[in-house]
């Protein structure tokens, strides 16, 4: 890889950073501030004094430090109540009209005690909301609704202060976008994104280049399907040969099934389909969707004729991951349909009334026996040629020794070494190994390391990009470790923190 190649990838990967929200492993807690902070006595004596030691300091050094001296002496004041008395007997500021600094801070007090004489209200409005519009979580959120609560609790001013009632988006898995579940309306941009990609794939010949172009900051989720179809090469760019060749593969798919499946009770083939079976529960475990066994079923069958179809790799643990994404998104075409019927036949203002009123039904608790067998045959079969093609391009990692998974690490080794010396130097020094955390990123794509949601918005780029899940995933991995490389270098014992990392991915 050449210093170029390393430059251009970094550009790249910005672009991708200001369309792709990634989450660590922790959960980071919001912060929502008011339009005035409260006014403290204990704050304005300490700032009174803080002021009159700047004025004995040249002019040049006062201007420097004030906005660190402001954010020290305020930093904490958003944990102060404003129902303590207000002292207003110290000394004015010697750079403000005192009848000015008091009005201002009357005006303050006066709006924050109209706020308190509000709950009532504000209970009233929520109990309001109709229980379609509230969302139900997977147990993947349960820490993160206790740690809402316990904000809400200590802290009333904030609850009645906060953002406007909207649904709570779950840190795992919100697989439907935040366009859907209650979400606003969609942008100009959106629209005018989404027009774009309809006439794209409208078009008599897609223009898979102008496509691809389109599709690296991300695919809208109404046209997502029939985008990802088309970039993984499954579907032909030719409108009018996208039906029977959807027929055609799918009845393919199902001739495997009917012709290998009954196999899996051979001796020869017993020991991959007890690994498949042993494997598939573990997938996204606290996500419901995939804990039914109809769903399991579907993914089993998948995984076996995958397996029996690529004798030189067989199934290999991880592989199981990889059929989520694509079983997420061709499901999300039939989910909730039935909200949206009456919708499409009404003008565009009552359309978005419909969509925000009657949220798209959450896929994560979807039950998928609601469907059709036509859907789910549907559904099944695309995911497994999608799944196929994405792993003709990185079948040697799961070949025996998995040489593509080694060569991947090394390069990954080199590019750090290059872009961030300080950061390799730091892993050699307490002789962490590179193949010790980068190997599951490799093997899994960095499934187990996001949310699903997050992946999904991944492969859009993934799939825009020639060699997306084998060359571009490595500058991905260089990302994240150049993203949290400050917790990096202040971690010595790397032993404790990868048991803790393999623990919290069980």
């Amino acid at each position: 890889m050449s210093s170029e190649s390393s430059v251009l990838q970094s550009s790249q990967l910005a672009r991708l950073a200001s369309s792709l929200n990634l989450c660590p492993a922790f959960s980071i807690q919001p912060v929502y501030g008011a339009q005035h902070p409260p006014l403290d006595p204990r704050l304005t004596k300490n700032f009174i004094k803080e002021r009159s030691k700047v004025n004995s300091v040249p002019l040049k050094n006062k201007k420097a430090s004030s906005f660190h001296e402001f954010a020290r002496n305020t930093s904490d004041a958003w944990d102060i109540g404003d129902d303590e008395e207000e002292d207003f007997s110290s000394p004015p500021f010697q750079t403000l009209n005192s009848k000015v600094a008091l009005a201002t801070a009357a005006q303050v007090l006066e709006n924050h005690s109209k706020l308190r004489v509000k709950p009532e209200r504000s209970q009233s409005t929520t109990s309001d909301v109709p229980a379609s519009y509230k969302v139900i979580k997977s147990s993947s959120d349960a820490q993160l609704s206790r740690n809402s609560s316990d904000t809400r609790l200590r802290d009333p001013l904030h609850k009645q202060q906060s953002l406007p009632l909207r649904p709570i988006i779950p840190l795992v898995a919100r697989i439907s976008d935040q366009n859907a579940s209650g979400a606003p309306p969609m942008t100009v941009r959106e629209k005018t994104r989404l027009e774009k990609f309809r006439q794209l794939l409208s078009s008599h010949n897609t223009d898979l280049d102008e496509l691809r172009k389109w599709s690296w900051p991300g695919v809208p989720r109404e046209v997502r399907p029939v985008t990802w179809r088309l970039l993984s090469g499954y579907l032909p760019a030719n409108t009018e040969r996208r039906k029977l060749t959807l027929q055609r593969k799918r009845e393919e798919y199902f001739g495997f099934i009917e012709q290998y499946y009954d196999s899996r009770n051979e001796e020869h083939h017993q020991d991959t389909y007890r690994q498949i079976h042993i494997d598939i529960p573990r997938t996204n475990p606290l996500i419901p969707l995939f804990q039914q066994p109809l769903v399991q079923e579907i993914f089993e069958r998948i995984l076996f004729i995958w397996a029996i179809r690529h004798p030189a790799s067989g199934y290999v643990q991880g592989i199981n991951d990889l059929v989520t994404p694509f079983f997420v998104v061709f499901l999300s075409e039939y989910v909730g349909k039935q909200h949206y019927h009456h919708a499409e036949c009404a003008v565009t203002f009552l359309s978005a009334i419909c969509l925000f009123v009657f949220p798209k039904e959450d896929v994560e608790n979807f039950d998928v026996t609601n469907l059709s067998q036509d859907m789910l045959r549907s559904i099944e079969a695309d995911s497994f040629w999608c799944m196929s093609k994405l792993l003709d391009g990185i079948q040697d990692n799961y070949t025996f020794a998995q040489p593509g998974i080694q060569k991947k690490v090394k390069a990954l080794e080199e590019l750090v070494s290059r872009i961030d010396e300080q950061v390799h130097s730091h892993f050699r020094r307490y002789e962490v190994e590179y193949l010790q955390f980068a190997f599951r990123w490799m093997n899994n794509l960095l499934m187990r390391e996001l949310p699903l949601r997050c992946t999904i918005r991944l492969w859009d780029t993934y799939q825009s990009e020639p060699e997306g899940f084998s060359h571009f995933h490595l500058y991905v991995c260089a990302a994240f470790l150049i993203k949290w490389r400050k917790e990096i270098l202040d971690e010595e014992d790397f032993q404790v923190r990868g048991r803790r990392s393999e623990a919290l991915a069980c």
